[in-house]
């Protein structure tokens, strides 16, 4: 006998109903509302990233077609008009609290992994454009003829899980978003040159918080120390600087590190630039390399997740959508990180597009997904003995 309810069902278990009503009465999202429910708005709004619905119609044309096996979630499909008013109303802080929940849950498994033998909590900061048509989405603002909007992200770098997610018009600026993160003393942030801002590197290390970064070439600075570069390696220089750039003693009166190397595959010399005094030279490097796992964070998110056409044109309706992507990416990297399997995402999210709505173990199925499915139950006539 098949005991298992859908896979769609089996996930959706990730989110406690008693957590998700507690985040709906805080951000007050069920406010003034009849009929429509959040959770049925969350189940639609999941059905469209992981079932890659593109619209409207395809969300509740799909759930009014599996519409008998939902009904043990208590949910009917809605309407579109019904779907779409809810997006557009209801606030998508609700979103960014099913996010954290599930985030707290996922590192409660202890399911992340160490690269580096340091202690410190490592992580990456980053973001990415996506682009808008400016007539659509009148209300974020890029370009004079371009519209956009900017996700900013800290990943994770034990089991790369994304920590920390932002939303903002594509004209912010990375700086100032980078100046309000808080993060706790001996914590090692590492990100690309456009970050790069002296008063954030004096206010970090006055802070306890570690930096690593690629150095501008227009930057100035005096040595005044250096350390033997370790035998036959591509480090070549390890200097111990002051910055003197215009106000850049007054921004950032501490003594950092300049690091070169030589990158053979490039052919061409990188120049790295830490406050940590401790760490080697090459482990430096390491982790700037590292640095790469947040793009192909960035596009896993823009590739297989419905992160670059949205079903609303209001500012509310896309964060929402966003927010549904950030929570769908985190379910997958929660199944990967569970399976014993090697799956790749675009894999992952393939095969489970494919089989949200089978009747099979959810585990059962990450650890052996193309088994032959168990015999459905077959009830038999019994036979009364009469005679």
């Amino acid at each position: 006998m098949n005991r298992f309810c859908s896979i769609f069902s089996q996930l959706l278990q990730l989110f406690p109903k008693t957590e998700f009503f507690q985040a709906v009465k805080r951000t007050g999202a069920e406010r003034r509302t009849k009929g429509f429910s959040c959770w049925g708005q969350f189940v639609a709004m999941l059905f469209c990233q992981l079932g890659r619905a593109h619209t409207l119609r395809e969300i509740t044309g799909g759930l009014r077609s599996c519409e008998g096996k939902l009904q043990h979630l208590g949910i009917t499909a809605p309407c579109r008009s019904t779907l779409a008013y809810a997006n557009e109303h209801r606030p998508w802080q609700l979103y960014q609290e099913i996010f954290l929940s599930l985030l707290q849950r996922c590192r409660s498994q202890g399911l992340g992994k160490k690269k580096f033998r340091f202690q410190n909590p490592l992580r990456s900061l980053d973001s990415s454009i996506i682009d808008l048509s400016v007539t659509l989405f009148d209300w974020a603002k890029f370009r004079r003829t371009k519209g956009a909007i900017k996700l900013h992200l800290v990943l994770d770098h034990d089991g790369y899980l994304p920590s920390f997610a932002l939303i903002t018009e594509g004209r912010i600026s990375d700086v100032k978003i980078a100046h309000h993160l808080k993060f706790d003393p001996g914590t090692i942030v590492v990100y690309d040159r456009g970050y790069n801002d002296f008063e954030l590197f004096g206010k970090w290390t006055a802070q306890g918080v570690f930096f690593v970064t690629r150095m501008k070439e227009n930057t100035l600075y005096q040595v005044v120390g250096e350390k033997s570069p370790p035998a036959h390696s591509t480090i070549l220089k390890d200097e111990l600087i002051e910055l003197t750039g215009y106000q850049a003693p007054e921004k950032c009166p501490f003594p950092l590190r300049r690091i070169e190397l030589y990158d053979a595959e490039k052919n061409e010399i990188l120049v790295f630039l830490t406050n940590h005094q401790g760490l080697g030279a090459r482990t430096v490097a390491a982790i700037y390399k590292d640095r790469w796992q947040i793009e192909i964070f960035f596009k896993a998110l823009k590739q297989n997740l419905k992160i670059k056409t949205f079903v609303g044109t209001s500012a509310n309706a896309v964060k929402i959508q966003i927010w549904t992507a950030l929570i769908a990416i985190l379910v997958l990297k929660y199944l990967q990180l569970l399976s014993k399997l090697k799956w790749s995402l675009s894999n992952l999210v393939a095969l489970l597009r494919m089989n949200l709505f089978t009747h099979r173990d959810l585990m059962a199925w990450l650890n052996q997904p193309f088994e032959t499915p168990p015999v459905p139950y077959q009830q038999e006539q019994l036979a009364l003995n009469l005679v």
